[in-house]
């Protein structure tokens, strides 16, 4: 079986959800159409980056804890109740992982939402239940090559409407909508901008700019999802490059006069933008620091650099 391609072993690979408290089929992880987060968006949700090591032959999942922590703040926010410990959702999710049994990049997805089949708004006096199911997952975006983006015409919603820092499903159609939009009018990615103007997300993805030896990203009081991958690059930054990074309001216009422009995230890892709206980021080629930074996260998530094992989980 090792001499066959991906795309060949894979159908040999059980497809396995953790459903209704226990691992089943994923064919058979069905809920009700009256489900409520089916049908008011109440659910929170994780993504869960499995990167191969194909030397190794293993699979590292990437700041699981950071996650599941992350999971239990967005389930206090819409009155969702977790009732695993963190340590079982870790052990729970290397589990289901290993039995999956995949041998290339996956993406895991934990999801608590409202269970109970009924209809009307609201998070209280509702069951709760909690999946897991994982998939095959390679690059989301061009990050080997560099994306062109464009600034989104809808802007990111606001802690007065959804929190921005909760993972909330329903949440995401604002995301959705600025993808699509982008890509419609010939781009790969969304900018999103604040109500005044100022520079928030891209649709799934944080944003950084480097000016001199500077690295910029958005504060978190622009409506950002706090991302554990940001916040691994901005200690890279720091520690390995030895580069100062400011977490402040940034304006549209920084962007044409950014030496380099990335944006980072779970799905997106690291990766370069070239132009904006048509305008090249500087040469319109992969910056030095992008370039720098990206690799350094590449080696650490696929367990190449060892001083940063303690952010993976092996699974095999």
């Amino acid at each position: 079986m090792s001499r066959l391609r991906s795309s060949e072993w894979r159908k040999f690979m059980p497809e396995l959800a953790f459903f209704e408290g226990k691992i089943v089929p994923l064919g058979e992880a069905k809920i009700s159409v009256v489900t409520h987060a089916f049908n008011y968006g109440t659910g929170v949700f994780e993504g869960i980056r499995g990167n191969w090591n194909d030397t190794e032959k293993q699979l590292y999942l990437f700041r699981v804890k950071e996650h599941y922590e992350r999971l239990q703040r967005s389930c206090k926010m819409i009155n969702i109740e977790l009732s695993f410990t963190l340590q079982e959702l870790e052990d729970l999710t290397i589990k289901l992982v290993k039995e999956c049994g995949y041998k290339e990049d996956i993406y895991v997805r934990p999801l608590a939402y409202k269970s109970g089949n009924l209809v009307g708004l609201r998070v209280h006096d509702i069951p709760d239940d909690f999946l897991i199911y994982v998939v095959p997952f390679g690059n989301y975006l061009e990050s080997d090559k560099g994306i062109t983006c464009s600034f989104s015409s809808f802007l990111r919603v606001e802690d007065a409407m959804i929190p921005p820092s909760a993972k909330v499903t329903g949440m995401y159609v604002n995301n959705s909508l600025a993808k699509s939009e982008a890509v419609w009018r010939g781009f790969d990615e969304a900018i999103m901008l604040t109500r005044d103007g100022f520079i928030s997300e891209g649709s799934g993805e944080n944003i950084f700019l480097v000016k001199g030896n500077i690295l910029y990203t958005p504060p978190v009081t622009d409506h950002i999802l706090e991302g554990l991958t940001r916040n691994t690059l901005i200690d890279l930054a720091r520690k390995e490059l030895k580069m100062e990074v400011l977490e402040r309001r940034i304006p549209k216009s920084d962007v044409v006069v950014a030496d380099e422009f990335f944006m980072t995230g779970t799905a997106a890892h690291v990766t370069p933008v070239l132009s904006v709206d048509g305008r090249d980021i500087s040469d319109g080629e992969i910056g030095p620091v992008t370039a720098k930074l990206q690799k350094l996260y590449y080696d650490i998530i696929k367990g190449k650099n060892k001083d940063y094992f303690d952010l993976l989980s092996p699974v095999f």
